[in-house]
């Protein structure tokens, strides 16, 4: 399966010895990217089954998580079954800076049609499929648990015919709104189209924006370079011997037991939710989650009042977005207000000279947990990209967000944010104007009203069930019932 051996002796016991129990197994084989945003979810998820003493757990992903799975077992044995090297094109984490820049840019089609360029190569799901095949063949699932974005892996449960529930770490509208006109939706017409950033009022040249980017979207599947793609695409489905069934729009919700959605309805714009849809608020494990934090607790606990600063994996800043972050901590300071900053080891050369820094501004390139950090009283607002776990997250504690959205999904958490009235959105990301974010944040923090909405979805999103409520789910489905 590539990267280390995944079927070496022991193994390979472990295979023979499921195998002879037959009928009466009931393996459930958890599928996701490796990317954090896509994977955490679904661990959390596998992490509360092991800890009910559910057996025969499984879960494949590529090669470099599974340090982080095979130390998810609890109660029971979480298995690791490798699909090898992280595939480049499908990591945003590894693209190079032209790239990632196409796909940040601030016009919000643009970046769209970046993304799918970029992402779009079927050549890479042909080792993925086979790994994950060949896994299947000897796990025999009896049921799949697949994250959204993962398209080899609902196809291929789509083929074979094995049982799945979809797992979406995204607002429900973004896997039930179609992309392109004509196609099946499942939200109504007019609704925004996922990764437009348009509101759920929209003005008549925000409708006309709104449909114009279907049109688009359709229109570039139509142009040359896109249509060579398309072809290898079916060339790729052909040799996998992928199912017709599977190369549908919405084949991944139409073909699901059920899709498991961490959200809840009342942070999506309203519409008629989709029958097989199951809101279960956000998915976090049980906290503390990292007890041992170096101090980091402690630290917290001593302040009166923290801006806390984390813009995910993916977000790459330049030397001078890091300098007016800086002095934005450095205004906070004279208001009273510590900041915690996680910025990644690799982008800390960017800081001006340590003793340049101010006194409030304490950086950390990882938290052990950003849970437990957004869990501490004394964190007051959460500065985000919004990405669909980041988003929730910070809901699910209580705090009101300012938001530097990043891409794609991030500005449709923005917009909903903002009509909810849990969050602002700084006016121009790709700068970090050093007033604007400043103004944002002062303002998030001296408004009542935005603590207020925030804790009124924290209560919605806890009392949606989390992780209980999705393992409750998972387990009452027919295909692991006893015989």
């Amino acid at each position: 399966m590539g990267g280390r051996e995944a079927c070496g002796p022991a193994r390979s016991a472990t295979f023979r010895r499921v195998l002879s129990m037959g009928a009466h197994r009931r393996p459930i084989l958890f599928v996701s990217y490796a990317e954090s945003g896509l994977l955490n979810p679904l661990l959390v998820l596998a992490e509360e089954l092991s800890r009910r003493g559910v057996e025969d757990l499984w879960f494949a992903t590529d090669e470099k998580a599974r340090d982080q799975i095979e130390s998810a077992s609890a109660d029971s044995e979480l298995q690791f079954a490798s699909l090898g090297d992280t595939v480049s094109q499908m990591s945003a984490v590894t693209w190079d800076d032209e790239t990632y820049a196409e796909v940040t840019q601030r016009s919000r089609f643009k970046a769209h049609r970046a993304v799918i360029r970029h992402s779009f190569a079927p050549e890479t799901r042909v080792e993925k499929y086979r790994a994950l095949e060949k896994a299947v063949e000897e796990i025999q699932p009896a049921l799949m648990v697949i994250e959204s974005m993962c398209q080899f892996g609902y196809e291929l449960a789509i083929t074979k015919g094995i049982p799945f529930v979809l797992g979406v770490p995204f607002l429900p509208s973004n896997v039930l709104t179609s992309h392109v006109p004509f196609a099946k939706s499942y939200t109504p017409s007019g609704f925004p189209v996922p990764h437009s950033g348009l509101p759920g009022k929209m003005s008549l040249a925000q409708r006309v924006e709104n449909e114009l980017f279907r049109v688009r979207t359709l229109g570039m599947f139509m142009t040359k370079e896109i249509r060579e793609i398309v072809e290898e695409d079916n060339r790729v489905r052909g040799e996998l011997g992928i199912s017709p069934e599977a190369r549908q729009m919405m084949a991944r919700i139409d073909h699901a037991e059920q899709v498991l959605c961490y959200s809840v309805a009342e942070l999506d714009y309203p519409f008629p939710m989709h029958e097989k849809v199951r809101l279960v608020g956000t998915l976090v494990p049980p906290l503390p989650q990292a007890p041992d934090d170096e101090g980091l607790s402690d630290w917290l606990t001593e302040q009166k009042s923290v801006v806390f600063m984390g813009f995910g994996t993916i977000t790459r800043l330049t030397r001078e977005q890091v300098a007016s972050l800086v002095e934005v901590a450095r205004r906070l300071e004279g208001e009273g207000h510590q900041v915690l900053w996680k910025l990644p080891s690799e982008q800390q050369h960017l800081l001006p000279p340590a003793e340049e820094l101010p006194a409030n501004l304490r950086i950390e390139s990882w938290v052990p947990s950003q849970l437990d950090v957004l869990a501490h009283p004394n964190v007051k607002v959460f500065f985000t990209h919004a990405g669909g776990n980041g988003y929730h997250e910070g809901l699910y504690f209580g705090k009101p967000l300012v938001v530097r959205p990043l891409w794609v999904d991030c500005d449709d958490q923005a917009v909903r944010g903002q009509d909810f009235g849990v969050s602002l959105t700084v006016d121009r990301p790709e700068t970090v104007d050093t007033d604007d974010v400043l103004d944002k944040i002062t303002r998030v923090l001296n408004e009542s009203s935005f603590t207020e909405r925030a804790e009124y979805y924290a209560g919605l999103l806890k009392a949606a069930g989390g992780r209980t409520a999705a393992a409750d789910l998972l387990l009452g489905l027919p295909v692991l019932a006893n015989d």
